[in-house]
């Protein structure tokens, strides 16, 4: 049986997105909800997939550090990088692409996750990025993408040939 729980981190943060045609191009911030659903393949002896305070600690503990109260931009928003370093003391943290909700979510079930979940033996699946009340958007892995990628690595050995890449 999978379980997945939910553990909801709030955090302010500033950005612009690069190339917006409209008022999201100018520095703005919001209150943002990071909500993130974590899946294990087991509970543990207390019946717990992971412990909420411990997912809270790692999770908001990177935002903390990384994003809260800081401005996130895109590595190509040279104008909004050269002026954001001109602040002093200044906070922010520099994304692949626009600091959008869905890259957001995108970069954290990606990247962030992956690097503090592994050795715990569970698994963000989705990743929600709530800018406003009524706005969010939602990152998640496909679980079919991943189910094959795992055969696939199953039945990496080495007596294949060198040269062969699945």
């Amino acid at each position: 049986m999978g379980m997945t729980i939910m553990r909801r981190i709030k955090f302010n943060a500033g950005h612009r997105l690069f190339r917006h045609e409209g008022k999201c191009q100018f520095f703005h911030g919001h209150n943002y909800v990071a909500d993130f659903y974590v899946t294990g393949p087991d509970t543990d002896a207390v019946g717990r997939i992971i412990d909420f305070a411990h997912l809270k600690s790692l999770l908001k503990g990177w935002i903390d550090e990384n994003w809260d109260h800081g401005f996130l931009l895109n590595i190509e928003d040279e104008n909004g990088l050269n002026a954001i370093r001109m602040v002093e003391p200044t906070k922010y943290f520099v994304l692949p692409y626009n600091p959008t909700a869905e890259n957001m979510a995108r970069y954290l079930l990606d990247e962030v996750c992956p690097n503090l979940l592994n050795d715990l033996g569970v698994q963000a699946v989705k990743v929600v990025i709530w800018e406003t009340e009524e706005s969010c958007a939602e990152a998640t892995i496909d679980q079919k993408d991943k189910s094959e990628h795992s055969l696939l690595d199953a039945f990496q050995t080495d007596s294949f040939p060198t040269g062969l890449h699945w």
